[in-house]
This record gives structure tokens, C-alpha cells and sequence, in this order.
């Protein structure tokens, strides 16, 4: 897209995003929210920051070309930079005015605010919220940015897909096995007290869709539990029948699929506890008992050796 032979680029871009709205059956705002994420992260991509970070979290699996996408208004980060808010702020301002191709995003470099979380992280992270807009529709952003935690086998660069086909942000990103890793880390960490509905979708999308080496998927297993001080097990809480039939879950997955939106999740909850245990319970049990797990992970499985 030539944007110098445009005489209005915001409107022509809002029209755009509106078709592909319609298309796609998303709403306008998701459509429009993904797009300044888009563009954020391409701002970050050709900046002097770029190497501070890693891409994880929900965006990853659009980035790993996951059939179906939750949806998020976040944009969730690993940092390699010391956990100060006012350090994270400064980067955020920096990349907020980064110079690009007009694009019809502004972010407002003057309403950056910086916060520290704690989540499921071994250490503190920062969050960042600032004011985008396209034309007059407001665009709220916020950067989560975790700290500290293992990627395994490594960091990839990734190209992440562009919703109009302008500039490709290229940047750093998370493994697989390290994002299904930390999700299953929370699982057994939080036994009956989890909500977090969202860990429960991914690693069941992610292993409907994609192929998985055992030991690799092992190693991050491993390293991650190691890194945050939690025992593997196996068979934690979550994957229990009392846990998937527990009426406060049960209420909080049903409304977690009519936040989504996506009629490719099962309806129960324990059909998806039972898938994701089928998954995991093997390579946790090998890395229990202290031996390899070297078998291959089909997409939807099962766990198979392959000839020798």
C-alpha cells in the first residue's frame, strides 16, 4: 500500500479494518484493537529496544498461526532489562514515537503509565497503559512485562502476520513448549484455586494443532518448574475430575467461552482437563522419575515412538 497517494489514510484505513470486520465476523473494536497492537509491536521491531524483549502470550498464537485466535487487548512481553517501572516507561515512550510509515495510529507518548504486577511469575513484572487512537476511536493499550523466566530450546524470530499487509513486524519470540511450560507451572501451582480459564484453552489448542518433540517438550517442562521452585507432578489438581466438575469451574469456563467467542472448544470443561492431561501427565512423569522422555507428539496425539 502506497500510503502517499492516499489524500485521507485514517479514514481509508478504517474502512478497511471495518471490511475485514465484516468478512471475519470479528467485532469492529477486536479488529481495530489487533491492528494497534499490530503496529505497536512493529514500532517496537525497528526500534533500539527490540532485542530488550521476547513476544509471549496470546499474540504468540497468532504468530504461531493458530487456526483460532482468543481474543486479548494486551500485549504480554518478556523483558531482558532491569524490572523498573521508570526504565519500562521510558521504553514504551521511546517506541511510542518511534518514526515509521504513516500507518493512522497515534500513541499518546504524554499518558504513559507504569505500575509493578505480580502474577504468576517468579519475579515482578511492570505494566505499562497508554492512550492509542485511530481517527477519533480511542484504542487503550496496555504492555505487560514479565521478567526472569526460562525460554527453551530458545527464542525465534518471528514475523508477526499484518492484518492490511503493510510492514512486517519482525522480532523475537517465545517457544511452544516454554508458553504450554509456564501454563501448565500455574496449573499445579494453583491446584482448585485456578481461574485462569485462558491457560486451559492454549495448551488444549496448542496441542490439537501442533506436533511436539518429547524431549524438548520435557526440557522445558523441567526447566521452568526448576525456575520457579515447583515439584512436577504428573497429576495435579487440574487435571482431576473434582476439579473440571466443580461447579465454580464449570461457571467459569462457560463464561470464558462466551467471552472468546469460538465454537471450537469443547463445551466442558473435563473434556478439555482430560485432553490436556493425555498431553502433559507423560513427559511430567518421566521428568518425575528421572528418565527421558523421548516420544512424538502428533497433532491431538497421541504420544507415539517413532522406528527406529
Amino acid at each position: 500500500m502506497k500510503n502517499r497517494t492516499i489524500k485521507n489514510l485514517p479514514a481509508s484505513i478504517r474502512q478497511r479494518l471495518l471490511q475485514v470486520a465484516k468478512s471475519s465476523g470479528r467485532p469492529f473494536q477486536e479488529v481495530l484493537q489487533y491492528y494497534a497492537m499490530e503496529r505497536f509491536l512493529y514500532r517496537l521491531s525497528v526500534s533500539k529496544h527490540a532485542d530488550k524483549f521476547v513476544l509471549k502470550g496470546a499474540l504468540m498464537l497468532t504468530a504461531w498461526g493458530a487456526s483460532s485466535i482468543r481474543p486479548t487487548r494486551d500485549i504480554d512481553l518478556l523483558g531482558h532489562l532491569p524490572n523498573q517501572v521508570d526504565d519500562l516507561v521510558k521504553v514504551i515512550h521511546d517506541v511510542c514515537i518511534q518514526d515509521v510509515e504513516p500507518d493512522a495510529l497515534f500513541f499518546d507518548p504524554t499518558s504513559i503509565a507504569g505500575k509493578v504486577i505480580k502474577e504468576d511469575a517468579a519475579y515482578e513484572g511492570v505494566r505499562v497503559t497508554f492512550r492509542g487512537s485511530l481517527q477519533n476511536v480511542p484504542l487503550p493499550m496496555q504492555i505487560d512485562v514479565g521478567f526472569g523466566d526460562v525460554v527453551f530450546p530458545g527464542v525465534f524470530v518471528t514475523e508477526y502476520p499484518t492484518i492490511l499487509g503493510q510492514a512486517v513486524p519482525k522480532l523475537r519470540g517465545y517457544s511452544r513448549e516454554s508458553a504450554v511450560a509456564e501454563k501448565f507451572e500455574a496449573m499445579v501451582q494453583l491446584g482448585l484455586l485456578n481461574s485462569r480459564m485462558k491457560d486451559f484453552y492454549d495448551i488444549w489448542l496448542l496441542s490439537r494443532q501442533f506436533d511436539f518433540d518429547g524431549a524438548i517438550l520435557a526440557g522445558a517442562i523441567e526447566k521452568t518448574f526448576t525456575h520457579r521452585g515447583t515439584s512436577v507432578t504428573p497429576e495435579p489438581t487440574a487435571f482431576s475430575p473434582a476439579f473440571a466438575t466443580d461447579a465454580s469451574k464449570v461457571v467459569q469456563w462457560r463464561g470464558f467461552l462466551r467471552k472468546i467467542r469460538l465454537d471450537e472448544a469443547p463445551p466442558e470443561l473435563v473434556a478439555v482437563s482430560e485432553a490436556i492431561r493425555e498431553f502433559l501427565s507423560a513427559p511430567a512423569a518421566a521428568i518425575r522419575d528421572g528418565r527421558p522422555f523421548t516420544q512424538i507428539w502428533r497433532a491431538a496425539g497421541p504420544w507415539i515412538e517413532l522406528p527406529e
